[in-house]
């Protein structure tokens, strides 16, 4: 009975983790869902993998839906023996995104455990973490995977320091699930941003212990460290290896092109340009964002209320009150140097004020390392406005330029922060009386003279951004006045509530100074202010109004229009092309199979076809993608079906092939090739001696390629030829896992018109058939089964050892 009673404050705070977050995100109680704006796309982009698994209750690992074709690996499929998903999904058993909110909990938790604060300390620090601003945002524009990803770094942090403090058992199993669960979440930017943070962690842990020269404890700790990380990558072998094989072929990876698409040579080799990794790089004035939220206006589409200067202008329009009231609910208020911002990246006064507390009273140096982590993250977040530090990282980091957006490499500030408040919170409250009187008083006068000098300091700043030139444009010089002003009056109106929470929270740890509150009245009072600051912050962003049906969430794109109705009638297989979507919306994939789509890391190649004909209206391309339908809207908004007869259809033969040297010729010749006629061929992507064998093909006037069974990832032929041809088909070329067959036998598929399939076809009828069933699949597969029972093992074996090192201490005793 005692021993339960031990773990009943965490079970108390399990549960408490689960009411709230179930409040916050009351609306699923009724069985509504968020409306996800990435997740809208992904419903798109994974229609129809989704209805093949529905139908044949197995995995497609292709679709066709999207971008012409491309493996499913990076949209949601599943694979064989991934039991720590399954792991996964046991913790997420809460309504999402009420899941996440709870992991986020959950996870903070466990890592303060790790570093012995107290049950009810430790439940406030996990509030605080799951309610900065920017975590619940992610989850309100659908980026799930980043959500996932960040909610379980606290519980990989936690099982370092536990093994690092030596309490081994605990610590390998936590380390151990943790890691395999954060791989599983599928967010590598995440993690990787997140591998500083271990660095600076692990760094402090082997300074500390190489300085008392225990070098047993270290091998040991390094054991099973790197035990708990073999076991967990191997348990997410499929995933890893799909997506290290699929990362060849994405935009991610570099072109095998030389020039452009404007024909100049290019002059940056990397797969992503400069501007596109650092286009969303954080100000340095606007850091301060992270301690007044609205400091730089909030988000692009702010609600200013029926207060606001921009309502009474609108008013003197003439413009009814109920329609001025709807129009301020969207104002471009933010004029921060980021083109688009959904929220501020507030992690609060309230934790800023305790983080920088504990730096004077917290007597574990672990917190430089946590002050390390926050320099770093904080100074790479800033991109372009610091390139000296960013070009070091972008050139000599591995890995650091395949990933964009590095002003959210701020979450591991994110983590940090809120880390510092609650081991500041706990040093304050355990520090002798005459010890903490000076520290409270320093680090008031930090903070509060940074609001100070904010505030006396306004007019330093202009209240304008680059975007401004296109809301003049739009609405008036006298608009974009209004609109300054009330910028103005946001940028003072959050300095004086941050003050305001400073001052109650130094008015709180002041009076435990002198005594008027109890230890535990204290945490409760500080405990509550620093997540109400937080809570009400991130409420004005995630609100109720954002959860609609259920039917809505599995529908996003609406029902369908004429045009897309016109489209279904046709029974035929061909793909659409979608020009106002521009190769960037999965809202045709909902419907039809596109050759656009929406993806971070889309197949390379087939954007490289936009890029260099397809944007410049060469339909011979088009008519390659067998696109037989372009939807287009018309002068009053409507979208249309506009037929394309050209289209060649799912395969053709034809009468001759080009070869050229280089994939530079490869896309030139595509300039004026004749699609339904010649193909042409590269040395890079082939089988040279494949290549001289075709010199000999020849088609007929009957000869044809017809499309006889369609599934995802199994297309049947049948061709009829006189002679020895060259077929070439719709699909997209991909290097690995797919098979294919004629009459059975296997034939090479080759890399044709730079992205198609084509087949070299004897003379005569014959049964052609393309399969995929990728080898990555199966080898990763056995790699996950034997990495999981080797857990178990692990598992197993430290309980045991652990039981039988108790028990001869009991004897002992």
């Amino acid at each position: 009975m005692k021993k339960l009673e031990k773990f009943a404050p965490h079970l108390y705070a399990i549960f408490g983790f689960i009411v709230i977050a179930i409040i916050y995100f009351y609306p699923v109680l009724s069985g509504k869902q968020i409306m996800q704006s990435d997740i809208a796309q992904y419903t798109g982009m994974a229609k129809e993998q989704n209805d093949f698994r529905n139908e044949f209750h197995q995995e497609p690992y292709w679709t066709n839906s999207a971008f012409g074709g491309m493996p499913t690996y990076q949209l949601g499929a599943k694979y064989p023996h991934n039991y720590i998903k399954s792991l996964d999904s046991a913790l997420r058993f809460l309504p999402r995104p009420a899941d996440y909110l709870f992991l986020y909990f959950l996870g903070f938790y466990i890592l303060l455990m790790s570093l012995r604060v107290k049950p009810l300390q430790a439940f406030f620090g996990a509030l605080a973490f799951g309610f900065s601003t920017y975590l619940i945002i992610i989850l309100g524009v659908g980026h799930n995977a980043k959500a996932h990803a960040i909610a379980y770094i606290p519980m990989v942090l936690a099982g370092i320091i536990f093994v690092f403090s030596r309490r081994y058992l605990i610590g390998g199993i936590v380390t151990m699930l943790a890691a395999g669960l954060e791989i599983q979440a599928n967010h590598f930017q995440m993690t990787y941003y997140f591998l500083f943070l271990f660095a600076f962690v692990i760094g402090f842990y082997i300074y500390e212990i190489v300085k008392e020269k225990d070098f047993k404890h270290l091998y040991k700790s390094f054991a099973i460290l790197g035990l708990g990380a073999i076991l967990a990558i191997g348990a997410n072998a499929t995933n890893l290896l799909a997506t290290a094989e699929y990362a060849k072929y994405s935009t991610r990876s570099n072109s095998n092109l030389t020039f452009d698409e404007n024909g100049k040579k290019k002059t940056d080799t990397n797969a992503m340009s400069y501007d596109y990794i650092t286009q969303y790089s954080y100000g340095v004035a606007e850091s301060l964002n992270l301690i007044a939220p609205k400091l730089f206006g909030g988000s692009n589409t702010e609600d200013l209320g029926d207060k606001s200067s921009m309502y009474q202008f609108i008013v003197g329009q003439n413009v009814p009150e109920t329609e001025a009231r709807d129009l301020v609910k969207h104002m471009p208020t933010y004029w921060g140097d980021q083109p688009i911002v959904a929220a501020p990246a507030y992690i609060g006064i309230v934790v800023f004020f305790l983080a920088i507390l504990a730096m004077f009273l917290e007597k574990r140096k672990i917190k430089y390392a946590l002050a390390g982590a926050i320099t770093l993250s904080l100074l790479l977040s800033y991109g372009k406005n610091l390139s000296v530090l960013t070009d070091f990282f972008i050139d000599y980091m591995p890995m650091y330029n395949k990933f964009r957006a590095v002003s959210s490499i701020q979450v591991i500030l994110e983590l940090c922060l809120p880390v510092l408040a609650i081991l500041g919170l706990s040093a304050y409250i355990n520090t002798e009386e005459a010890e903490r009187k000076k520290p409270l008083l320093y680090s008031l006068a930090i903070v509060g003279g940074i609001l100070i000098l904010l505030f006396f300091g306004s007019s330093m700043f202009d209240f304008t951004c680059d975007n401004d030139k296109i809301y003049t444009q739009q609405y008036g010089p006298e608009f974009m006045k209004v609109l300054k002003e009330d910028r103005a009056n946001m940028y003072m109106s959050t300095i004086y509530r941050s003050l305001g929470f400073l001052v109650v929270d130094f008015g709180i740890l002041y009076f435990y100074t002198k005594r008027t509150f109890s230890q535990f009245t204290t945490v409760l009072l500080v405990g509550i202010v620093m997540v109400l600051d937080l809570f009400i912050v991130a409420k004005n962003y995630v609100k109720a109004d954002d959860f609609v049906s259920k039917s809505q969430i599995e529908r996003p794109f609406g029902e369908p229009t004429e045009a897309d109705l016109r489209i279904l009638e046709d029974s035929t297989h061909f793909r659409v092309f979608d020009v106002d979507g521009n190769m960037n919306s999965a809202r045709t994939s909902f419907y039809h199979q596109s050759i656009g789509g929406y993806h971070a890391a889309k197949p390379k190649k087939i954007q490289e076809v936009f890029d260099y004909q397809i944007a410049k209206n060469n339909f011979e391309v088009l008519n390659m993608l067998n696109v037989k339908y372009i939807l287009k809207s018309n002068e009053e908004g409507n979208q249309q079906a506009l037929e394309n007869p050209n289209a060649n259809g799912s395969a053709w033969f034809v009468s001759r092939v080009k070869d050229v040297m280089t994939a530079d010729q490869e896309m030139k010749a595509l300039d004026k090739l004749k699609t339904n006629d010649e193909a042409v061929i590269s040395f890079t992507s082939n089988d040279a001696m494949s290549i001289k064998s075709l010199g000999k093909i020849s088609k007929d006037s009957t000869s044809i390629i017809e499309l006889m069974s369609y599934k995802p990832n199994h297309l049947k032929y049948v061709s009829n030829n006189s002679k020895n041809g060259f077929g070439v088909f719709s699909e997209m070329y991909y290097e690995k896992g797919w098979k294919a067959t004629i009459d059975g036998k296997e034939a090479k598929i080759l890399n044709v018109n730079y992205v198609l399939r084509g087949l070299e076809i004897p003379a005569g009828k014959h049964k052609i058939e393309f399969i995929f069933e990728p080898d990555v699949v199966k080898t990763g597969s056995t790699i996950a089964l034997i990495s999981t029972l080797l857990m178990l093992i692990a598992i197993g074996l430290g309980i045991f050892y652990w039981r039988k090192q108790n028990n001869q201490l009991a004897e002992i005793k």
